[in-house]
């Protein structure tokens, strides 16, 4: 078996009180697409923020390229230049145009020259069809192009792993189908990603892993094949009936 690229290990956080993520084990391998699914607070979004340590974890071993992140002596900063997040919120920086938004974290944490970090950036922009964009800022693009936007932000710093939370959850129905289009180019060119996803439809068809998150824990993972044809949890399965079809309920509804 080849190595992880990164490897989550009893994995806990907690907000005061609350358990958000409860021993919580994940493996991820170079070229995975492992689509994160679960009720909204199922702790989804924390998990990927842990993973690139926006949040602070609690008990539990994060391995990252064959190095341990989650020791509390490892420069965070150092670890997010290998990895890309893309937020539901896009986050664009509003006050500089996309090309700036595109070239700001190769050129000043990366170390990238302006022209090379423009030739770079342009080039993603033209391939997601954005070129004629590269000079307006945010507000002047419509929620889907942020978000392809914020996608091409991500891809200008080469990371080794791409995080993507909920990316769609803030575009209009009809602006999903694109942006879900650009995911699937990525994990058909072998882009190692982690994303929490409320697209049944398209977890099923691109994820190599599909993990089910309940109350902070992965209650099931594998296979998107397994996972939606024949959970094994009871938990699992009352969750892709209400999802899947929403009209229907009792415990006898067939999964895929």
């Amino acid at each position: 078996m080849s190595a992880p690229l990164i490897e989550v290990t009893g994995l806990r956080k907690t907000y005061g009180d609350r358990v958000v993520l409860d021993d919580v084990d994940l493996r991820v391998e170079p070229g995975d697409v492992v689509c994160l699914i679960g009720s909204s607070g199922s702790g989804k979004s924390t998990l990927l923020r842990c993973l690139n340590l926006l949040e602070e974890i609690h008990d539990g071993v994060i391995t990252f390229e064959g190095r341990e992140i989650s020791d509390p002596r490892v420069d965070p900063l150092q670890v997010r230049r290998r990895m890309g997040m893309v937020f539901q919120a896009y986050n664009l920086f509003p006050h500089l145009t996309v090309l700036e938004n595109c070239t700001l974290a190769p050129r000043h944490a990366h170390g990238l020259g302006r022209r090379a970090a423009r030739e770079r950036a342009r080039e993603l922009l033209d391939r997601f069809g954005l070129a004629e964009h590269a000079d307006k800022h945010p507000d002047r693009l419509s929620g889907g192009q942020q978000q392809r936007a914020a996608v091409v932000r991500a891809l200008c710093t080469q990371p080794t792993l791409l995080l993507l939370d909920e990316v769609t959850a803030a575009l209009d129905p009809e602006l999903v189908g694109d942006v879900l289009g650009i995911v699937r180019d990525l994990a058909a060119a072998g882009t190692t990603m982690v994303l929490a996803t409320h697209e049944m439809a398209f977890a099923r068809d691109v994820a190599t892993q599909v993990a089910f998150l309940d109350g902070g824990r992965i209650l099931e993972l594998g296979p998107p094949q397994q996972v939606f044809a024949a959970p094994r949890e009871e938990r699992t399965r009352a969750f892709l009936r209400r999802v899947l079809d929403p009209g229907t309920k009792g415990p006898g509804t067939a999964i895929g």
